[in-house]
């Protein structure tokens, strides 16, 4: 659902008044701020707002950010996080939340009803850093999501215990590392798109990463779209596309 429909929607609901709807669509399509131009009007266009990614920019920077975009939509969503900046960032905005494990940072002052359902699954507990970017991005965009953790194929009747909830999502996101057998095994038991995403977790022969995205990118299975190594933000934000489609229809 785009940005424009929900205010539509929440004027209609009396949630807002007609002058805050008219502000929210006058407002200028870009933010200039000299060091950034924040995309004010992308959740208009596409349904999901701009996210950050906090990682290499200074605090002043990732300071101001933060500070416009909760301006305009009362929530931030930033990536790739640091404890330090995570302490820049409470100094000013006390509800802040940071996760250590996802390196997500954000601020959530209109949580989304979670809707439908996905299914995060990754192959080992060093994985789970680059799984819950995952399940924690479609969370924030309001995706309901199931998480499958350490069902790698090594101790593949793990994974079968969990058929029947994988054929009862709308997508299902597949991680691993080392050799990326996951995603293949788990497109040939569910009828629905499955997101494959590669990590850089394994020994030398695994090229950081690499290893797995060959293997997924030629996966026999049939149904699987790749993403990056390590992109699990990526992966979140397809599957609530996916999602959002799934309940549409």
């Amino acid at each position: 659902m785009t940005g424009t429909r929900t205010m539509l929607q929440r004027l209609q609901a009396g949630e807002i008044t007609i002058d805050e709807a008219e502000s929210y669509f006058n407002r200028a399509p870009y933010e200039e701020m000299d060091y950034a131009k924040l995309d004010t009007h992308r959740g208009m266009r596409s349904g999901f707002p701009e996210v950050v990614f906090c990682q290499g920019k200074t605090d002043d920077h990732l300071l101001g950010v933060y500070r416009k975009l909760l301006e305009f939509d009362g929530r931030v969503l930033g990536t790739r996080a640091s404890r330090e900046q995570y302490g820049l960032i409470k100094a000013e905005i006390e509800d802040a939340v940071y996760d250590p494990v996802s390196r997500i940072l954000k601020v959530d002052r209109k949580p989304l009803e979670k809707k439908g359902k996905v299914a995060i699954c990754c192959a080992g507990t060093a994985d789970v850093p680059v799984a819950e970017e995952a399940a924690q991005t479609a969370e924030y965009f309001g995706t309901y999501v199931e998480r499958v953790f350490d069902v790698g194929v090594s101790g593949i009747h793990r994974l079968l215990s969990k058929t029947e909830l994988l054929q009862n999502c709308n997508c299902v996101v597949a991680i691993a590392g080392m050799e990326g057998a996951l995603a293949s095994v788990i497109g040939g038991l569910v009828s629905v798109p499955v997101i494959a995403v590669p990590t850089s977790v394994g020994y030398g022969a695994s090229f950081n990463g690499l290893s797995a995205l060959l293997t997924m990118i030629n996966s026999c299975a049939n149904g699987i779209a790749v993403v990056n190594i390590d992109n699990g933000y990526g992966a979140g934000y397809m599957a609530t596309q996916i999602n959002r489609l799934a309940i549409k229809e």
